[in-house]
């Protein structure tokens, strides 16, 4: 929306950022009173597939890494920080930078991954957790949309 130009109506109309404001902290508190009033049962499913396999989800996790725009404008906004010049033609050092924050990702993020399964799993597992946290959820959404109906501007 911003892209549209809604940050320029919103900046320029007091009665359109009070529109949006109001909206967006009655959604808030909406969805943190649906949360407060749930029975946990959204955190907590039956059934969970634990039959799935490593290559397919790893080939989904390849696709939206290539397909996010996020990742591109991150690279292309951070790694020419890095390039020195005389140090080399700039798209070798851009590859190379690339190339090792790949290759160090690769050793750091699968035991992360792997543990975050482990501690879904038991988390999960425990219909009392999955309570608490759409109630903290529940709680943090009702602040949030408070404290924006509060904001001036």
């Amino acid at each position: 929306m911003a892209a549209a130009g809604l940050s320029v109506i919103l900046a320029t109309s007091a009665v359109a950022f009070s529109v949006v404001k109001w909206a967006g902290a009655a959604y808030l508190i909406w969805l943190g009173i649906q949360a407060l009033r749930s029975d946990g049962g959204k955190f907590v499913t039956e059934g969970v597939r634990t039959d799935t396999h490593a290559l397919p989800i790893y080939k989904q996790g390849v696709m939206v890494g290539l397909l996010n725009p996020k990742v591109a404008i991150f690279f292309l906004a951070f790694l020419p920080q890095f390039v020195v010049a005389g140090a080399g033609p700039v798209p070798a050092q851009l590859f190379l930078h690339g190339f090792l924050i790949i290759v160090v990702a690769g050793f750091i993020e699968p035991p992360l991954v792997m543990a975050g399964e482990k501690l879904t799993g038991r988390l999960r597992a425990s219909p009392r957790i999955g309570l608490w946290m759409d109630r903290s959820l529940g709680a943090i959404f009702v602040a949030l949309g408070i404290r924006l109906a509060m904001e001036k501007q």
